[in-house]
């Protein structure tokens, strides 16, 4: 919900509390920022010490003022803040941005003096945005709060930053290149107002065609996830994730654990909520401007006319790199082309025209590829040159764009010449690049968001086979453990539906012996200890064991061998389990990030699943579109669907576990993680098995 935002970005009133005469000053930026860009409510600084600035009357405190006054923009320091905020939510102010730093970005006394910034916006239904922010824009109407010196032109990208420095630097950036902007939001802090919040009004913004967004951290992810779901089939939403690399992160203890990074949830949000997520500042405009101004494409296939093989050859690179591809062009395409182009040109794709090449010669090239049914997408190149006129080129590339339902975007390799040219073209929507690499990055993301919203509409899960009861009775008598072995965690799973190979627990030779009779010969012979993570690590699993004399032995030997190589270990008997018939082994398991809930894995199973590092994560929960995504997006999956002549697996069956295992997850929040590993998967139609699992609960 977003109630409340909207004066962030077309207040009647605005009051600027702590607004200096001094030029030195962020308040006076503030100021200055506001008179000089069409604002045309009412502007009213409160400085007791001031009888105007800039023009403006000066008020002693907020309770001066005269409505209307929708909007309040403090800029004092961190200490005497709360009293001001305390004072507008008297004076019945309802949007509060506070510029100032000094909370809890410096510790816990920051911390505590924001929290109570919170209490009082909260108790006077304010929103509040900040602290330590830089302030917001509307290039609609004339707002610009902030003390940033410059601002873009006017469009439909909507940027939202929780870095100031970095908001900063993108308007300083692309404040000449004619990129435009709808609104533009610092949130510093986020005390109150986050970018789940301005995603949902953004949303609903008739200037924005596209949400792009510089974030560090998302504190409620389960919501963003929602909201984020909800708004991408109707706006593209782009997003850049500082802090992506897993340094620093906690010691984790199962698989699942050491594969789930810190980025792996945002990387799963994103794809489940068709959020794009990109590299870098550049690209996020870059693919953000293409989004705003150009049509989706239908498929993967591009056409490329220019005057230089080599810029040709890089971008042919970077769009294979990207999952695109060169397409084929027609017969007839290549004899339109012919007789319009010099007799050297290269008529097939891509069309290289030389380096003479005219207006002309552009304009019926592109008018040729684009008009070619096995053509997608196209991308215009120029390098520059002094026998060719670049603005005049831009013209043609834009008329020839005109109208179609074809992305189209250009490539103008160099800076110093190309100024004029980059203004045709992007006022007419026609992104700009000077890199050649740019467009195959551009265009794969535009791609994919196109086949994102061709995604099936979410179907409800009913569940079946769940006994919750005995899964709370079993967690329960584990409660004081910090961990369930397999012998608690193979009934925790049967209680949710998943098939387990059969299988005993046996604390003396006998009872093993009496254990494999009753499961069947032959059988597999695991040890049980708290203390013992990965069996397989210490050779704790015997296979194959066809009678009662190899059970004895086996037995005896295993508890000695362990014993030796891990003598602090507690063992607390062996597992006896049924030999398992053929199949492919797979990993499904759950660790509970701190901001987005359960994260699911998939991926290669067995001992190897570090080594490879083949896994697929999804945050639950999930439909059985995310579980399916999950699996073909690894190359397990490919190997599950019949790789080179392989027996087609039982996927669906893979599907269910992962959904069972998700549902465990969501039910249970004292299971910090949980895995299947391996999880047999049997031929189609022939189901699963969960050979070997492990849980981890909350310390």
């Amino acid at each position: 919900m977003h109630h409340g935002l909207e004066p962030f970005f077309a207040p009647r009133g605005v009051a600027i509390i702590g607004a200096s005469a001094s030029p030195t000053k962020l308040s006076f930026g503030i100021l200055r920022n506001l008179t000089s860009y069409g604002y045309s409510g009412q502007i009213a600084p409160v400085n007791p010490k001031e009888d105007q600035i800039l023009g403006h009357k000066s008020y002693p405190d907020i309770s001066s003022v005269p409505d209307p006054v929708d909007l309040a923009v403090i800029v004092l320091p961190a200490q005497v803040t709360a009293g001001v905020l305390e004072d507008c939510g008297k004076r019945g102010v309802k949007a509060v941005i506070v510029i100032s730093g000094g909370f809890k970005e410096i510790g816990p006394e920051g911390a505590a003096m924001e929290k109570s910034l919170v209490t009082i916006a909260r108790r006077y239904n304010m929103r509040l945005i900040g602290p330590n922010c830089v302030g917001t824009l509307d290039m609609y109407t004339g707002l610009n709060t902030t003390f940033i010196n410059g601002q873009p032109a006017r469009g439909g990208i909507g940027f939202v930053s929780q870095s100031g420095a970095v908001a900063g630097g993108v308007v300083e950036t692309i404040r000449d290149k004619f990129i435009g902007f709808s609104m533009f939001a610092t949130l510093g802090n986020e005390a109150d107002v986050t970018e789940t919040d301005m995603i949902e009004y953004l949303a609903e913004d008739e200037h924005t065609k596209v949400i792009t967004s510089y974030v560090e951290a998302i504190h409620d992810g389960q919501r963003f996830i929602q909201a984020a779901r909800k708004v991408s089939p109707h706006k593209p939403i782009v997003m850049l994730k500082a802090g992506r690399t897993s340094a620093g992160a906690r010691a984790v203890s199962s698989h699942t654990g050491s594969l789930a990074g810190s980025h792996a949830a945002y990387k799963a949000a994103f794809e489940q909520a068709g959020v794009t997520e990109v590299d870098s500042l550049a690209d996020l405009f870059d693919i953000s401007m293409g989004f705003a101004h150009l049509p989706l494409p239908k498929g993967p296939r591009v056409a490329m006319i220019t005057n230089g093989g080599g810029p040709a050859a890089l971008a042919a690179d970077a769009l294979a790199m990207n999952g695109l591809q060169m397409a084929d062009l027609s017969r007839e395409t290549q004899e339109f082309l012919r007789p319009h182009l010099n007799p050297a040109a290269q008529i097939a794709n891509p069309v290289d025209m030389l380096g003479a090449a005219d207006v002309a010669e552009y304009s019926a090239g592109l008018k040729g590829v684009l008009a070619d049914p096995n053509v997608d997408m196209a991308i215009a190149i120029l390098i520059p040159q002094a026998l060719v006129n670049t603005n005049a080129v831009a013209q043609a590339i834009v008329d020839q764009a005109k109208g179609q339902s074809k992305p189209v975007v250009a490539v103008f390799v160099g800076e110093y010449s190309t100024g004029k040219a980059r203004e045709i073209l992007h006022s007419n929507g026609i992104p700009m690049y000077v890199n050649p690499e740019t467009p195959g990055r551009v265009l794969s993301a535009m791609l994919r968001y196109a086949r994102w919203l061709e995604k099936p509409v979410l179907a409800e899960i009913y569940w079946n086979g769940l006994n919750q009861p005995e899964a709370a009775r079993l967690l329960e008598s584990a409660k004081d453990q910090p961990a369930l072995g397999e012998v608690l965690t193979r009934p925790l799973l049967a209680a949710y539906g998943m098939p387990v190979v059969a299988g005993e627990m046996a604390q003396s030779a006998q009872q093993a012996v009496d254990a494999a009779r009753r499961v069947g010969y032959p059988v597999v012979m695991k040890i049980v200890s708290p203390d013992i993570l990965h069996k397989s690590d210490v050779g704790g699993i015997r296979l194959n064991l066809g009678d009662d004399d190899a059970v004895r032995a086996n037995y005896v030997s295993l508890m000695q061998d362990i014993a030796t190589k891990k003598p602090e270990a507690h063992l607390e008997g062996v597992l006896i389990e049924a030999m398992a018939p053929k199949g492919q082994e797979v990993i499904v398991g759950m660790r509970r990030d701190q901001n987005f809930g359960p994260l699911m894995m998939f991926g290669l199973g067995g001992i190897y699943v570090e080594l490879f590092g083949d896994v697929a994560f999804r945050v639950a929960p999930l439909t059985r579109q995310d579980a399916a995504d999950m699996i073909h997006q690894t190359r397990a999956g490919r190997l599950l669907t019949g790789f080179r002549g392989m027996p087609e697996a039982d996927v669906d069956a893979v599907v269910d576990a992962i959904l069972r295992l998700s549902k465990l997850a969501l039910d249970f929040p004292q299971i910090e993680e949980i895995e299947i590993n391996p999880l047999l998967v049997l031929p189609k139609g022939k189901g699963a098995l969960a050979l070997d699992g492990r849980v981890i609960l909350q310390a």
